[in-house]
């Protein structure tokens, strides 16, 4: 079944490129936090839907993928610059 199927049924009135948008508003971005001896903490996170786009999930019975788990560098060697 195709988004258009399910949206006539689930949510009349929704274009299927008005749900697109919607979906497209979910952002993927990475925080890194370093750590105090010399690693970094790097997160990779989905911002968190709107309501309207967590009804209209809801309502298509979909769920957005679990947040990665956090990665950790390993701590970088000093660079020692001659003088």
């Amino acid at each position: 079944m195709s988004l258009g199927q399910r949206l006539k049924a689930l949510a009349p009135g929704l274009s299927t490129r008005r749900a697109l948008e919607k979906f497209a508003a979910v952002q993927m971005v990475d925080v890194h936090i370093p750590t105090t001896d010399g690693r970094e903490l790097w997160l990779t996170r989905y911002t968190q839907p709107e309501p309207e786009l967590k009804l209209l999930l809801e309502r298509l019975r979909l769920e957005l993928p679990p947040q990665p788990p956090p990665k950790i560098t390993a701590a970088q060697a000093a660079t020692h610059t001659p003088l």
